[in-house]
């Protein structure tokens, strides 16, 4: 792991603590929490998490007692980015057993994220919590369950005692510092898979690289082309003057080209005047006949010269280089001026509204092969995956017959639409070829599973401060989400950003465990 990743997590050892490593948590499938002894905060406490689709609530208070005040720390994570909630109204409601609503609120956070409405119950029993969350975008309540009022500090003493559950500990403090996220265990449909490697290639009729007809001279049409811009097929990029073999210039083809239409000229009208005097009687049809040929001669001249020409362009700038396909100039290779040789490359044109991903199958998957359903692939630099959906933005042009004798590969040829911006031709890539039907099966996103020495490993949340390392049994990956055979349950939380930094915090527990000051 880089140096900045360590630093990051000295840094964030270093922030106030804001829980003990080894509470209880409790997160069942539906996110229902159930309350437990904790320390930290008197006799008797409580920690519950609970999520809604817009927060994260972790929250902590001492036993609520009748005609006692009970501070609560509310820990509040906006989802979207996993930051701490800078703003908003925060209520306390204990409702039901009969008896009336209380609510108690504060409009304030103490800091970012940390919000602490003080509670005051009236009425003794089981009453039900929540914790109800407004700013100026969004109301949500988080349902906490049932929770005892005892009617006095003896009753509140004398319920059981604390639970230490161990774990590792890793603060809500810390987690907003970092780059941190958590996603819930779910089931999906993942389809089998083979893994593949290969290359981003423009379509043949979507690339075109313009070479120099002739030995000569380049010359700008008025602004040379730049890389990146836009061209349309037949748009003049630039004219190449050549340089011709012999006495023969593009100045004498010029001329040969305007003698040859001034005899061509000659020669119709002598026909013409032929055939008039052929009317009349005056001439021999043999007279009208030699006037005719000699303009299919004169004609044959003149379509020759302009032949000879057209070879060169034909124009005062000399050969024309046009484009020959549409699309956006990737490379330029020359520049105003320049003495280029016959053959050399000028400018490199590619389309890529329309890019072809060509993929090499390891022998051993060939088999699998019938008819693969689509593709996934990764590329360096970019977290993001790109998917192609035959019928929907791309489609399979051809798999293979042969295995490479070099390689031991099979190829297997997509094409794709409206690529993303980040994608470049000749990009290698790796990916996974779809090659079966889709199954339901527990899946967690890729960037969940770490690698431990070789065995996979997530780090599942048992609380909003409180993590497990836990070991799994991976199946199929299917672009961004892995399947898991053994480990995990639906409705478990795991770490998908950041896991590498609770797996540090798990060496440092001990001295990042306590210190808060609720």
């Amino acid at each position: 792991m880089n140096k900045y990743l360590i630093a990051t997590l000295c840094t964030a050892l270093l922030l106030t603590a804001c829980g003990d490593a080894g509470n209880k948590q409790a997160m069942d499938e539906s996110h229902a929490p159930t309350a437990d002894g904790g320390h930290g905060h008197g006799v008797g406490g409580e920690k519950l998490t609970h999520f809604t689709d817009k927060t994260e609530l972790f929250v902590e208070f001492t036993r609520l007692v009748v005609g006692e005040e009970s501070a609560f720390a509310a820990h509040l994570t906006r989802l979207a980015d996993f930051r701490a909630l800078p703003a908003g109204k925060v209520s306390v409601i204990l409702s039901g057993g009969g008896q009336p609503d209380e609510v108690f609120a504060t409009e304030t956070p103490t800091q970012p994220g940390i919000f602490r409405p003080e509670a005051l119950p009236k009425q003794a029993g089981e009453r039900e919590l929540a914790i109800e969350v407004a700013t100026t975008e969004f109301t949500v309540r988080h349902l906490l369950g049932p929770v005892t009022v005892y009617a006095d500090r003896k009753a509140a003493d004398a319920a059981s005692g604390e639970h230490d559950e161990g774990g590792i500990g890793f603060t809500k403090e810390q987690q907003w510092k970092v780059d941190f996220a958590t996603a819930e265990v779910v089931k999906r449909p993942i389809r089998a898979a083979i893994a593949a490697t290969g290359t981003l290639r423009a379509r043949p009729d979507g690339e075109a690289l313009l070479s120099a007809p002739a030995p000569g001279q380049v010359q700008t049409t008025g602004k040379f082309p730049q890389l990146g811009q836009a061209v349309k097929k037949g748009d003049i990029l630039a004219y190449l003057t050549p340089r011709l073999g012999g006495d023969v210039d593009m100045a004498s083809l010029q001329a040969d080209a305007r003698k040859a239409r001034v005899a061509l000229d000659l020669a119709v009208r002598e026909r013409s005047r032929m055939e008039s005097l052929f009317k009349d009687e005056a001439v021999p049809e043999k007279r009208l006949l030699a006037a005719r040929a000699a303009e299919e001669s004169a004609r044959a001249e003149f379509d020759a010269a302009q032949g000879r020409q057209g070879q060169y362009g034909g124009g005062a700038g000399g050969v024309p280089l046009r484009a020959p396909v549409s699309g956006t100039i990737a490379d330029v290779r020359v520049s105003p001026g320049a003495f280029m040789q016959e053959g050399a490359l000028l400018f490199h044109i590619i389309d890529r509204r329309v890019l072809w991903l060509e993929l090499r199958v390891p022998e051993s998957e060939a088999a699998r092969l019938a008819s693969p359903s689509g593709a996934t692939f990764r590329v360096e630099g970019v977290e993001q995956s790109f998917e192609i959906v035959p019928g929907k933005n791309g489609r399979l042009i051809a798999t293979g017959g042969a295995v490479d004798a070099v390689t031991r590969t099979v190829p297997v040829l997509f094409e794709f639409a409206q690529p993303d911006e980040r994608l470049r031709i000749g990009m290698a890539v790796k990916a996974q070829v779809f090659a079966g039907a889709a199954s339901e099966v527990v899946a967690v996103p890729a960037s969940a599973v770490l690698d431990e020495n070789g065995v996979p490993t997530v780090f599942v949340m048992s609380g909003g401060e409180s993590f497990e390392r836990r070991p799994v049994r991976i199946g199929a990956r299917d672009g961004d989400w892995l399947e898991v055979v053994e480990g995990l349950e639906p409705g478990q939380r795991v770490v998908t950003r950041g896991a590498y930094l609770v797996k540090l915090a798990a060496t440092k527990t001990g001295e990042i465990g306590h210190g808060h000051a609720h």
